[in-house]
């Protein structure tokens, strides 16, 4: 693999996300629940794109879309968000509380969201659109969908992948947080016809890569050396609560917070490396 591009500090991704895997692990204290396993899951791609692939105008602005289609994992995408001083402390502080603002899935109208996610299914076709338009009126902009693989399982989201390529949509690139567990059972055990997913993207018309999702790397690579002549998916292969080794691969922590144990444990093994 080609060495990452200056512009983008692979180290410092690799800090922030165990800086963020802990802030995480903090809220959750406060909640019953959180989407931990899953957020941990996606957090590696989410990190890459607003800190190496999204382009920021003179403003500071953001440049290109974002839409996380898998709202269940949005604290991931609040606490790149606080990192990157979009929302405040104060904010993730109340996440899901009755004083604060942040729910469990992306509300359109905060600060740094694009769209209301949550109902699955529905972020490819968004996407979808919003590229549609970007195409129409000439607009440099680039569409980025993040999806969990359950997610797979919906009819819309394969309306759009048959429609995409028909368009040529080749602003539209998505990701696949292919980490193999939803809510109820492992996703190859459910549903085995599904895989392999590459093979049945391409033969949609769409460019595939297949990457280590938690390389941040290979997701810069993959995206950055795409040809840009259709629409682009990266299946990322991931780790259901990464970070954390009694979370990994484990479907109990789909929804779940830990107890005091469980939560020391974890920052241990999330303490920043000398």
């Amino acid at each position: 693999m080609n060495p990452i591009p200056n512009r983008f500090d692979l180290s410092a991704s690799q800090a922030r996300c165990r800086r963020m895997r802990r802030r995480i692990l903090g809220i959750a204290r406060n909640l019953t629940a959180l989407h931990i396993g899953g957020s941990f899951s996606c957090l590696e791609v989410v990190d890459t794109l607003y800190h190496g692939l999204m382009r920021r105008a003179e403003d500071g602005r953001f440049r290109d879309t974002f839409i996380l289609s898998k709202g269940h994992g949005a604290i991931a995408q609040y606490a790149v968000l606080e990192e990157l001083k979009i929302l405040n402390p104060e904010d993730l502080d109340r996440y899901c509380l009755p004083s604060g603002r942040l729910g469990t899935h992306p509300d359109r109208g905060l600060p740094g969201i694009e769209a209301s996610t949550g109902s699955l299914g529905h972020g490819l076709g968004m996407g979808g659109g919003m590229a549609l338009h970007d195409k129409v009126f000439r607009e440099d902009r680039v569409t980025y969908v993040v999806m969990s693989d359950g997610e797979l399982q919906e009819g819309s989201v394969w309306e759009m992948v048959l429609q995409a390529p028909a368009l040529r949509l080749n602003t539209l690139v998505a990701f696949v947080d292919s980490n193999n567990l939803q809510s109820m059972g492992f996703t190859s055990e459910t549903h085995p016809n599904l895989y392999p997913i590459k093979d049945k993207l391409v033969s949609f018309g769409w460019e595939v890569a297949v990457v280590d999702g938690h390389d941040q790397a290979a997701i810069f690579e993959a995206v950055s050396t795409r040809s840009g002549e259709a629409p682009f998916f990266v299946v990322c292969n991931t780790t259901k609560g990464k970070g954390v080794s009694y979370m990994e691969n484990q479907l109990m922590w789909h929804y779940r917070s830990p107890n005091a144990e469980e939560y020391q444990q974890a920052m241990l093994e999330l303490a920043d490396r000398e």
